[in-house]
């Protein structure tokens, strides 16, 4: 009997072992890619750090960082500017929602205009930036042209415009995200039972009565992920900032993460960097917090 138990605990023992090797080349880089560094950028962020001495130049600080970081105009103004940046959230799940009810329920060739919405999204975003670059050319771009050809004698320079910048940058983001979302309702859309329509179209349900009553309720799970995701996307903005604008005109694009890679690989501040980062994750946590919370008063599972 023993015996027995011994053979059955090793077994476990073993398939334990060998379920930890599988996870293990996850683990080992989660480890150095992901947990060192939030451990490392949190205690840099009470430090100062002299880079070119190594660990020798690192010099206890205190809360200084987190004082210059309440009194920096230039990062407050990239918090703005990302503030300003969520509209595209809102704005891109309306659009994609609208194209998702539209190509589920009466476009022929589905599959093509899937794809179409969607290459934006897988494309690199370095080819976008660039093909958006020469579009919005003030002198030679062919929106311009365009406009004027319309009558339009002095149209905006767009990302060459401190104005029109930020508003440029959007317009692209709401174009490259349009796809995933898109995808994603339409993923939604097909899991509602039909059953629910045809009840409705008994009573006499208008279609925009079904679309308030049952398509919007029973895509709000649809709806809270992409709203989840789209909102740290866009705190985490960055490559289409640097290849278009470098943050400019006069920092009238500049974001929190471009910020934050400006003052830590170009001015060589890590410490004071890292302090933007975590004041960013925990900005990102706490409104993550908050939709979890507000889920259960709207999402229908």
């Amino acid at each position: 009997m023993t015996k027995g138990v011994i053979a059955i605990n090793k077994q476990k023992w073993r398939e334990t072992l060998t379920g930890y090797l599988f996870i293990a080349p996850m683990l080992i880089g989660v480890t150095i890619f992901l947990i060192m560094p939030i451990i490392a950028s949190f205690i840099l962020s009470f430090t100062h750090w002299n880079h070119i001495l190594g660990f020798k130049g690192v010099e206890f600080a205190g809360l200084t960082h987190f004082k210059n970081l309440l009194n920096d105009d230039l990062f407050w103004k990239s918090i703005t500017n990302n503030l300003i940046f969520l509209l595209v959230v809102p704005i891109t799940l309306a659009i994609s929602l609208f194209l998702a009810v539209i190509i589920n329920k009466s476009v022929y060739f589905k599959s093509f205009f899937k794809v179409v919405y969607f290459m934006p999204y897988i494309s690199s975003i370095v080819a976008v930036a660039m093909v958006w670059q020469v579009l919005f050319h003030p002198s030679y771009g062919p929106i311009n042209s365009l406009l004027m050809s319309l009558g339009i004698a002095d149209p905006p320079k767009w990302i060459a415009d401190v104005h029109f910048a930020l508003p440029s940058v959007m317009m692209i983001m709401v174009w490259v995200s349009i796809g995933y979302n898109m995808i994603i309702y339409i993923a939604g859309l097909q899991s509602i039972p039909q059953e629910l329509y045809e009840a409705a179209d008994i009573d006499g349900a208008t279609a925009s009565q079904k679309f308030k009553s049952i398509t919007l309720p029973l895509l709000s799970p649809t709806t809270f992920f992409l709203l989840i995701t789209g909102i740290i996307g866009t705190f985490k903005v960055f490559d289409i900032i640097q290849v278009l604008t470098k943050g400019g005109p006069a920092g009238s694009t500049s974001v929190v993460v471009y910020y934050l890679y400006e003052t830590a690989f170009i001015n060589l501040k890590m410490s004071y960097a890292s302090t933007m980062a975590l004041f960013l994750f925990f900005a990102i946590f706490i409104i993550t917090l908050i939709q979890w919370y507000g889920q259960r008063r709207w999402v229908n599972y």
